[in-house]
């Protein structure tokens, strides 16, 4: 049953209709500034997705779950079709609702991910959040001195203390529903069997030459899956490119969609 998501609106109701998907333990807040520079010549709209940020929480937590969220998100802002951009987990969202619904979908943009099974480690991650004793922090900072033991990456720790905020007690609490994810993960690192469908549309994978999450290995899968896929790599950015890159993201999003 598709959950009604939180959603942030940016630009011209006239424009191209461009929906921003954020990655895992992510919110709409990720996609802030690069929606700021796309709002004059666009209708953006930017959700957090099932069990993150600010939209519903759901036990189920599937790609054809998410994809059912986002076409009725479409259908509810009378959007016939638009052009769908997601990072990470949000671009596999965004690459099932092309291949299920391709109707709705004028293009597709998919940010360092691929629609292939990936190996697992965030279960570590969800460890760490869950045994922090939120009752005795005192603040973010200390929160994040906490975490530092068990996730020694400092910007990792920073993208998931993005959820750390205060509760309707005044204490702390996790902006994401860390168990539903938790459970999730197998089918989050997977991707279902397409069985036999494909997008005939304009693809755009964009990929940080410094992530290993898009390598010459999956082409193949790509291409299979969205036959006029382009494929460019985006300099000195990691997996998080449109935050290590804006300009070059942006660049390389705005060129494309002239095109389109």
């Amino acid at each position: 049953m598709a959950v009604e998501l939180h959603l942030r609106r940016y630009g011209e109701t006239d424009g191209q209709a461009l929906v921003l998907l954020h990655g895992l333990f992510g919110s709409g807040a990720n996609w802030h500034g690069i929606a700021r520079r796309l709002e004059r010549r666009h209708r953006i709209l930017v959700p957090d997705l099932r069990n993150h940020g600010d939209s519903p929480s759901d036990p189920v937590m599937t790609y054809p779950a998410m994809a059912g969220d986002l076409a009725e998100l479409l259908a509810a802002e009378r959007i016939t079709r638009a052009v769908v951009v997601g990072h990470s987990m949000g671009g596999k969202a965004a690459m099932w609702l092309a291949l299920s619904e391709p109707e709705r979908i004028a293009a597709v943009v998919i940010v360092d991910i691929a629609p292939v099974p990936y190996p697992g480690g965030f279960e570590t991650l969800i460890d760490a959040l869950l045994v922090l004793p939120l009752s005795d922090i005192a603040d973010r900072k200390d929160a994040d001195r906490r975490l530092a033991a068990r996730i020694p990456d400092a910007a990792v720790r920073g993208y998931l203390l993005q959820n750390l905020r205060h509760d309707d007690s005044g204490g702390w609490g996790w902006r994401c529903n860390l168990t539903d994810i938790a459970a999730a993960l197998p089918a989050l690192l997977d991707f279902p069997d397409a069985e036999g469908q494909s997008f005939a549309g304009p693809a755009l994978f964009l990929y940080g030459t410094d992530s290993s999450y898009v390598g010459g290995d999956v082409l193949g899968t790509i291409r299979a899956l969205f036959p006029h896929a382009r494929l460019r790599a985006v300099p000195n950015a990691g997996h998080w490119v449109y935050a290590d890159q804006p300009e070059a993201f942006v660049a390389a999003l705005s060129g494309f969609l002239d095109r389109i």
